[in-house]
Formats: structure tokens, C-alpha cells, sequence
């Protein structure tokens, strides 16, 4: 099988990750990829912010923990050491789907390079909040931009599972 096509069928969500830190080849080789993804008119909409420091890292965690309502300690990035923020602008009318894309590749790419991910929500309510607003302004981004998803990264602590059975009616022809 086409190796493209085998890391299609492959890939899993992670959700027990190692502590130990993306290497730094493999994560601009992940970001790069991201990069490539096809956007609306070419319009390049989305942004990417790469959170290796451990310290905002944690408080994105805390943050998400908040917004999605769980208990004190739940860690909603399953303990992966990076996380790939992609935002994309709000005026641009193609944003969330090329944003979309960008988190496609930023996992596909991830799989193949051997690093796991998760694609975790509440990035839009993330950014629309002060917490997030502040970061955009630390960053320089002056922008109206909205949070598309945060693509946790990390080595596996454990295999991933089997993929279900596809349904059976996921295609129709015409």
C-alpha cells in the first residue's frame, strides 16, 4: 500500500502521551507540513503557534480545563509536551476549513514522522478570551483571528488502538 495512504488509515488520537520533548527536526518537519495545506484561494488564512515552553504550555492546559468544565488536575492535552495552536483569520470567508486542513496535515505529518497527536477543541473560546487575546498581542498579532484547535504532540506511551470498522454507508456514487 501507498505509505501516504497506509498513515491515512493508521493514524490515532493519543491520549496518554510521553513527557519526553518532540525533537526539534521532526517538529519543524510537522510544522512545515502544516504549512503546505491547501487553503481557500490560496489565501494561507491560518496561523500556527508552536507552545514548547512547559509553563505556557500548562497554563493553555488550565485554561482548557476551565472552559470545558473539568475538575482541578484534569490535563485535557493528555500530557503531551507540544502543543501546535491553529488560528486563522476571521475575515477570510474559507478560514475554519482551511484551518481545518492546516490541523490535517499538522497530524498526518505527525503520524508519519513516528509522533502521536490529538486534535483538542475550545481554541476559539481560548482565543476570544483575554487569556488567549493577551498571547496574540505578546505574539505581535494585531489581526482578528478565531481558534480552530490546538494539535497536541508527543511519543506515545502506549499503541495505538485498531480503527473501527468504517460504516457501511460512509460513500454514496453517483
Amino acid at each position: 500500500m501507498n505509505e501516504t495512504l497506509k498513515i491515512l488509515e493508521t493514524r490515532r488520537s493519543c491520549r496518554n502521551f510521553k513527557p519526553d520533548m518532540v525533537k526539534e527536526d521532526e517538529l519543524k518537519a510537522i510544522l512545515r507540513a502544516g504549512t503546505y495545506a491547501a487553503t481557500g484561494m490560496g489565501k494561507q488564512s491560518p496561523v500556527i503557534i508552536a507552545v514548547t515552553d512547559k509553563d505556557m504550555r500548562d497554563k493553555l492546559s488550565e485554561e482548557n480545563r476551565k472552559i470545558g468544565g473539568w475538575g482541578e488536575g484534569f490535563d485535557p492535552f493528555y500530557g503531551a509536551p507540544v502543543i501546535l495552536i491553529v488560528l486563522a483569520k476571521k475575515d477570510v470567508v474559507t478560514h475554519v476549513y482551511d484551518g481545518s486542513l492546516v490541523m490535517g496535515n499538522l497530524m498526518n505529518a505527525a503520524e508519519s514522522l513516528g509522533v502521536a497527536s490529538i486534535w483538542i477543541h475550545r481554541a476559539k473560546e481560548e482565543f476570544e478570551s483575554d487569556f488567549g487575546k493577551a498571547i496574540l498581542e505578546k505574539l505581535g498579532i494585531t489581526e482578528e483571528y478565531e481558534g480552530i484547535g490546538h494539535c497536541a504532540l508527543g511519543y506515545a506511551a502506549e499503541p495505538a488502538k485498531e480503527a473501527a470498522p468504517r460504516k457501511d454507508d460512509y460513500v454514496y456514487y453517483i
